[in-house]
């Protein structure tokens, strides 16, 4: 018998295994297909290959601004798909030694769980005492008339050898943004649609002003309150026309829609024959330790829903691989960070000044721009800010919004002062290096306490 069985070998299932076994467990994992997961093979590595390649288009054509011409004579698709899959190869090839290193038993094949204790794969049966869950999550098709016809996923964007001529990206999350970005940058008419009244809905209003500015100047059409109908074939035979319905219904014409809506994969696992409740969502409902409603049984990462970030599935890993080990760890889900490499990047972490302000939190507000940092205005990236919200009685931080050059690190300044309950004044009084982007996070810090040096004052 095992002590833990992990289904799923993405980063959260990879990296559970491995703190399980460091604290003496035998451990087994479960994978079906490639390890690594989304993560690794169709999502965060390819994508950040891809938007890389981007970046420097966009360093080469900006080249001129610094005294230096530079012309653009070939962009070889093939080129960045056969990076992508060589940056994915060393990382699984990495993950499989680790796991061995680590002495955790790797099983081939699809898993069911039979029982709170018990799992087969193919058509063997293995007992443990716990059981963690990492499947992650798979594409959805909504019920679309049309839709699985004219599709491009991210899976064949991540393979494309030629650009789409122009591409409908439906709905303003994440992925959906990047992936607007993206194929922007390499030539591509892009038209974003998103049924909500404002791009990234879920983030702070000034977050998602700047990043549907940025979009606008780049030559993305977005288009808010607009809800995709219907697609059918256009009459000139080399797209799509694809009717949205908003005030009034209008069609646009583009020769592909991009697929980036993703599910919890919980289908066909013996779930809910055993007692597994599912949220709202279909992600895997669980509690503070990660535990599902069945004792014995966790799940962690795109399984339980919501924030659908690798590095959430990552860190839930560490807290669900201890209590299996029985640690008796809990999970601080307010601290998961979200992080954009759109450009500016987006980079932020707790709540924002609408969710504070919805839950009657007196608060402090304090900004930066990104246009009266020195390094920025060096190097010609001044596009952006950093929002510090705080409680207006303690200090407390409760959320950091960057947007910038740089954001996805140093986002990681404000988790660290958010773990460690730093104040706002403590976080003001942090000692930078200049000229550095990291000034603008203890300088948002200092407008947010009310004494901003480098600001007009209030």
């Amino acid at each position: 018998m095992y002590d833990v069985i992990v289904i799923g070998g993405g980063p959260g299932g990879y990296a559970a295994a491995i703190r399980a076994s460091q604290l003496g467990g035998k451990v087994a994992l479960v994978e079906c297909g490639q390890m690594g997961g989304t993560c690794v093979n169709t999502g965060c590595i390819p994508s950040k290959t891809w938007l890389r390649a981007a970046a420097l288009l966009a360093l080469i054509r900006e080249g001129h601004e610094f005294g230096i011409q530079a012309a653009i004579e070939q962009v070889n698709l093939q080129a960045i798909v056969d990076r992508k899959n060589g940056v994915a190869t060393d990382i699984r090839m990495g993950m499989e030694a680790l796991l061995q290193n680590n002495g955790v038993s790797v099983l081939r094949g699809r898993a069911v769980i039979k029982g709170p204790r018990e799992i087969a794969v193919e058509d063997t049966v293995y007992e443990a005492k716990t059981i963690i869950v990492a499947t992650g999550s798979s594409l959805a098709f909504p019920p679309i008339p049309g839709l699985k016809e004219a599709a491009f996923t991210t899976d064949q964007l991540f393979e494309m050898t030629d650009v789409p001529s122009s591409i409908l990206v439906c709905d303003s999350g994440y992925i959906e943004v990047e992936m607007a970005f993206l194929l922007n940058s390499f030539g591509c008419k892009v038209v974003l649609a998103t049924e909500s009244s404002r791009v990234l809905a879920r983030e702070d209003h000034d977050t998602s002003q700047r990043i549907t500015q940025s979009l606008r100047e780049k030559g993305v059409e977005v288009l808010t309150r607009h809800t995709l109908k219907s697609i059918t074939k256009a009459e000139s035979g080399a797209g799509w026309s694809c009717v949205l319905s908003a005030a009034a219904d209008r069609s646009v014409e583009v020769q592909k829609v991009l697929v980036a809506w993703r599910k919890p994969a919980t289908v066909n696992m013996g779930l809910e024959q055993v007692g597994v409740k599912l949220n709202e969502d279909g992600g895997i409902l669980v509690d503070n330790r990660l535990e599902t409603s069945v004792k014995g049984i966790y799940a962690i990462g795109d399984v339980i829903g919501g924030w659908m970030f690798s590095h959430a599935a990552s860190s839930m890993a560490i807290v669900a691989g201890e209590n299996c080990m029985e640690r008796g760890s809990t999970y601080p889900f307010h601290l998961i960070p979200r992080g954009l490499w759109t450009s500016p990047e987006v980079g932020a972490v707790g709540l924002s000044e609408e969710e504070a302000e919805k839950r009657g939190l007196e608060i402090e507000v304090g900004t930066l721009p990104y246009a009266i940092n020195g390094l920025a205005m060096s190097r010609g990236e001044v596009e952006g800010s950093v929002k510090v919200v705080s409680d207006s009685r303690y200090g407390e931080i409760l959320g950091v919004h960057i947007v910038g050059a740089g954001a996805t690190d140093l986002v990681g300044e404000a988790i660290l002062a958010m773990q460690l309950e730093a104040t706002v004044n403590e976080l003001a009084r942090s000692i930078r290096v200049h000229p550095t982007y990291s000034e603008t996070v203890a300088d948002a810090a200092k407008d947010t306490a009310g004494w901003a040096l480098y600001l007009p004052k209030r």
